[in-house]
């Protein structure tokens, strides 16, 4: 397996890189045109500031500093992922007066002052303007018309990933198809809410590894980053050495975590990741030792914010979802609103720098309520309003 040096890595990651999507417009430019239009932290972050969003491009918290320190998000940088109010564009419009289907939805989340958007799939209610599917190159324009309607820019979404490997030849037009649909939406990347693959083992990575560059290649083609998500197993230690199981199997470890091992092995121009926040501090919680291979058992505690100032551009997006300690569910964290719980955002977005190049997306799996329809779209509102009063604090 192929060992790649990473040119984006850096170990000082303060600096604030141009945002390529200020520099021309959206799907434009170098793509080609297609549109035809155990340590857990517990340090609390800024409580929420509630009142009247802005309608659309009103800025009212542009980084003009007012002796409060820098705007650790940029206005233009926040955004959120359409998981989190999946109840909303799926609501029918003949049934409720709340903002239902993607159109409604788009215009509702810039009331509230977001900019971008990650998708989770391209369907909605079937009365929804556009019907239920718009995964589709026609389905496609309609979303950007009302994107650019709303002044919204789509960055990402977790959609298709090919199964098959060898890539079939229906896998490989598919994928290429969604490849399509970014471009005219206008993404800069694209990629998929689940882990390169669910193995502890270091040959099945290697694997995922070949084919994770061979569709990062595809992408690369049609001006594409491709993404993995991950969950809190992928920063699980790998197993990779030490006494075999009865299948032949390695039992015990390097030390080195599952997706620290998948940077090394994929190509830094072709393979980019998004962190989700929320589950790398759950790993944190989780995976604090393991068996070494003579048998001793070592402690390391994973620290996210240091990893990504690592491979520093390796990580051009985030899920910022936040959590509250909790010491009885198994994970060290119960999922809530961002800016409402004990992940300390202020310091994680310190530290990983590159303001200007992260895209951090607000998620909460839990906003949907069963008996609150309007519950989503209000925590996205609080949420927005959290992560914009961050500020860099003054040591």
């Amino acid at each position: 397996m192929t060992l790649y040096s990473d040119p984006t890595r850096t170990d000082a990651a303060t600096a604030d890189a141009p945002d390529e999507g200020l520099r021309r417009s959206l799907g434009v430019g170098r793509r080609r045109f297609l549109s035809t239009c155990t340590a857990v932290a517990a340090g609390a972050v800024a409580a929420p500031v509630f009142g009247a969003a802005p309608a659309l491009a009103q800025d009212r918290d542009r980084d003009h500093g007012h002796g409060h320190g820098q705007v650790l998000v940029p206005p233009h940088k926040r955004g959120i992922i359409l998981y989190t109010v999946r109840d909303a564009t799926a609501r029918d419009p003949l049934a409720s007066d709340l903002p239902s289907g993607f159109r409604e939805v788009f215009k509702q989340l810039a009331r509230h002052g977001y900019r971008q958007v990650e998708f989770a799939g391209y369907r909605q209610h079937a009365n929804a303007p556009g019907g239920a599917n718009l995964e589709s190159v026609e389905g496609a324009k309609l979303l950007r018309s009302w994107l650019d309607e709303y002044g919204l820019r789509a960055q990402g979404n977790h959609g298709f990933i090919p199964s098959s490997w060898p890539l079939t030849e229906v896998d490989k037009d598919t994928f290429k198809k969604h490849l399509e649909i970014a471009n005219i939406l206008g993404m800069d990347h694209m990629g998929t809410g689940g882990d390169p693959t669910g193995s502890p083992y270091r040959a099945d990575w290697d694997v995922a590894a070949d084919k994770w560059n061979a569709m990062g290649e595809i992408a690369r083609r049609e001006g594409i980053k491709l993404y993995t998500h991950n969950h809190d197993s992928a920063y699980g230690f790998l197993l990779d050495g030490g006494p075999l199981d009865d299948q032949g199997r390695p039992t015990r470890s390097s030390g080195i975590r599952k997706l620290e091992y998948f940077l090394k092995v994929t190509d830094p121009r072709l393979v980019w990741l998004e962190m989700d926040i929320f589950w790398a501090h759950v790993a944190q919680y989780k995976f604090h030792t393991y068996t070494a291979h003579d048998g001793s058992t070592r402690k390391s505690v994973f620290d996210p914010a240091a990893l990504v100032a690592r491979h520093n551009k390796r990580y051009p997006l985030f899920h910022a979802k936040d959590g509250v300690v909790s010491t009885t569910n198994g994970m060290g964290w119960d999922m809530v609103p961002f800016g409402t719980g004990d992940i300390d955002y202020t310091t994680f977005f310190s530290r990983v720098g590159q303001r200007n190049y992260r895209n951090p997306m607000v998620e909460d799996d839990n906003s949907p309520s069963a008996t609150d329809p309007a519950q989503s779209l209000r925590e996205a509102k609080i949420s927005y309003d959290n992560m914009a009063a961050l500020r860099k604090r003054r040591y």
